[in-house]
């Protein structure tokens, strides 16, 4: 860009401000790709984690699958409505908010005195977590006007997070390795950091945007009692009076949200929006994806420790293939889907983890801990090249208005994918003389899980391409 010598009176864009200055874009994105970063890595930084608090608070499974799925519960059900709270507060204050709420609650989850605590901090987490999300896509589309500029910060947006899912198991190792309570620690001066970047960038404007209450109760109420069923009916089986009683609360509740958005005057979850084809679709894949990512983070975390005997550092040194290998199909993603569409980036990712989860069914509990290194390659691979393909074809299709809501609706779906896998797996593998057999079977339904949304794919209308 150049520079003449005397100032030009500046131009004005949307609403009459000036547009943003190369700078105040370079903080924003800064500010977008740490933040996200730094809550994906918490999503999966806690399992390798996890033997390590269950020998510090001495729980059993239900306890662990409690600490992982505290997290993913609160982000999935508070997600829905963070999209509308971004659109009406401004997509920078949102995120500004929900950084510091997830920065203050790592603090006391780093200070838990019992497992309650920590579950407890672990679920403001989550609320915190979930208002970044779809914050940070309406402020990435409303930063980068431009097509093919936003296209850019979105593969670098889906980079960052695919990238930090990673690597979530390689840093709980290192930390872990000096106290547990290092893999919360962490977030604090990563936090400060993002929020003073984020400091730089322009305010963004407001919307009149009504909170749907009703709408919001519901959907915690839906995934938070189908999330306890399934972890009761692990431990207890499907006859339990508890489990049975919790699935009952979910049928209710889940009838109750659908109500209130048919009829509500202002529901979070449009369900105009959702008789769109492509939004979905896109649900549906986003929680296969995560059904098998989650779900295979989760199980290779414990196999690796219970059943090899590797430390917590060896643990998540053995996810470093993946992790560096992940952080190059972003990119990657990104062009194919302006050159040839989003349908087979989507589906070849979709494709990648199937065969690796699959593969993965064959390997006996006896076999060297190579093939699982390997094997979880394109697993991981496959899912960074899925889901940053998805989600770009997901913003295109939507008017501006409505990004913070796409984006919280699908990923809404991922992190509730996560939390049943996390659920049901740790259910199936929660007998340690079964552990392989569980292992095996977890896998199997991963991997048919992924497998089937192959075909959802091929439903996608195809995304314009940038010109």
């Amino acid at each position: 860009m150049s520079v003449s010598a005397s100032p030009a009176p500046p131009r004005t864009g949307e609403a009459g401000l000036p547009p943003r200055s190369t700078s105040g874009e370079r903080m924003a994105l800064s500010a977008v790709l740490l933040g996200f970063f730094t809550i994906m890595v918490d999503a999966m930084i806690v399992n390798v984690a996890l033997p390590s608090i269950g020998r510090g608070f001495g729980t059993g499974m239900t306890g662990l699958q409690w600490v992982v799925d505290g997290y993913t519960l609160a982000f999935a059900a508070f997600l829905l409505s963070a999209g509308a709270i971004s659109d009406r507060v401004g997509a920078r204050q949102a995120f500004a908010v929900g950084l510091a709420l997830f920065v203050a609650a790592s603090a006391v989850c780093g200070l838990a005195p019992d497992l309650g605590v920590l579950v407890a901090a672990r679920l403001v987490q989550g609320a915190g977590a979930a208002m970044v999300v779809p914050s940070s896509l309406a402020l990435l589309r409303e930063t980068f006007p431009d097509p093919a500029a936003r296209a850019r910060a979105i593969a670098l947006w889906g980079v960052s997070g695919s990238v930090g899912a990673a690597a979530g198991p390689v840093a709980g190792g290192l930390l872990t390795l000096i106290d547990w309570r290092m893999i919360f620690f962490v977030n604090l001066p990563v936090g400060a950091v993002a929020l003073a970047l984020l400091g730089r960038a322009r305010p963004s404007p407001r919307r009149q945007v009504p909170f749907d209450w009703a709408g919001q109760v519901a959907a915690v109420a839906t995934m938070g009692a189908l999330t306890y069923a399934v972890i009761e009916a692990g431990a207890d089986g499907f006859g339990a009076a508890q489990a049975l009683t919790a699935f009952a609360v979910a049928v209710v509740a889940a009838v109750v949200y659908l109500i209130a958005q048919a009829r509500g005057l202002h529901p979070m979850t449009p369900l105009s929006l959702l008789r769109s084809r492509t939004m979905s679709l896109s649900v549906a894949i986003g929680f296969a994806l995560n059904v098998g990512f989650y779900g295979m983070i989760f199980l290779l975390g414990l196999y690796l420790q219970q059943v090899h005997g590797l430390s917590a550092l060896a643990t998540g040194a053995a996810f470093l293939p993946m992790t560096v290998l992940t952080s190059f199909m972003g990119p990657v993603a990104a062009r194919l889907t302006v050159r040839l569409g989003a349908r087979m980036p989507v589906s070849t990712g979709q494709s990648l983890m199937a065969v690796g989860l699959l593969a993965m069914v064959a390997v006996p509990g006896g076999a060297p801990i190579w093939l699982s290194v390997v094997l979880m390659v394109p697993v991981g691979a496959g899912g960074a090249m899925a889901v940053t393909a998805l989600t770009a074809l997901l913003l295109e299709s939507v008017p501006a208005e409505r990004a913070g809501v796409a984006g919280g609706v699908l990923n809404a779906a991922r992190q509730l994918g996560g939390a049943l896998a996390v659920a049901v797996f740790g259910a199936l593998v929660a007998d340690r003389t079964g552990f392989v057999a569980g292992l095996h079977t977890s896998l199997l339904i991963a991997a048919s899980t992924v497998a089937a949304s192959v075909v959802a794919t091929w439903l996608l209308k195809p995304v314009r391409r940038a010109q």
